[in-house]
Order: C-alpha cells, then structure tokens, then sequence
C-alpha cells in the first residue's frame, strides 16, 4: 500500500486557507482519497505539505482495517509507504529534534514522526 500527498498552498483567495490532497492505493487502484481545505492556516508551502501528510497519516488506521476487511489480502503488517513532494516537509519529518518554525504545530510533527518510526 502507498499514500501519494500533496498541498495546494493558500489556494482559497478568501481566506487563505490550503487545500489537503491524498491518494492511497493498493495493486495500482485507489482505495481511498480525499480533497479538503486545510482547517488551521498554513504559514508556508512546506506547513501546506506536511499537514497533508499528517492528515494521510490519521487515515492510514481506517485504511488497514478497510483493506484487511476486504479480504484482498492478508493483514498489513508492512508500514504503509507516504510519499511527499515537498523536501522541507520531509526533513521536518525525519529529524529527531523539533524545528524553529514547526513549534506551533509540534503535535502534528511528534505524531507524523511516531508513526514513520
């Protein structure tokens, strides 16, 4: 299973909001999607990315269950593979220490980390 994420950053001229968008799939098919605007506001593109992917990551329980439930295949025990094109987002990710700027998102950041280990 992978998870393609991906940020559209102030996409709403009203309220500058960004907008949140994830794919997951299985054998090359979409097993679960979603398209949303932010709910907090991004202060840059690489916050945009990162809350796409920390949001991906929430969903990744419902879509082991949904796809174990289904019977496909066995139970996933491998972590499911995300994928982010933003290297900002993916450094404040993989490092061990909290970062200057993501301070006001540090939960997200903490969680997003838990689950990668």
């Amino acid at each position: 299973v992978s998870c393609y994420t991906d940020a559209g950053y102030l996409t709403d001229a009203d309220d500058l909001k960004s907008q949140t968008r994830y794919v997951f799939v299985l054998n090359g098919g979409a097993v679960d999607w979603k398209s949303t605007k932010q709910r907090i506001f991004a202060t840059s593109s690489v916050e945009a990315e990162y809350i796409a992917t920390y949001d991906a990551s929430k969903e990744d329980v419902w879509v082991r269950k949904f796809i174990s439930g289904l019977g496909v295949v066995p139970i996933i025990k491998e972590p499911i593979n995300m994928y982010c094109d933003n290297t900002g987002a993916i450094t404040i990710a993989n490092e061990s220490g909290s970062t200057k700027d993501a301070r006001h998102f540090r939960v997200k950041v903490h969680y997003l980390r838990e689950v990668i280990e």
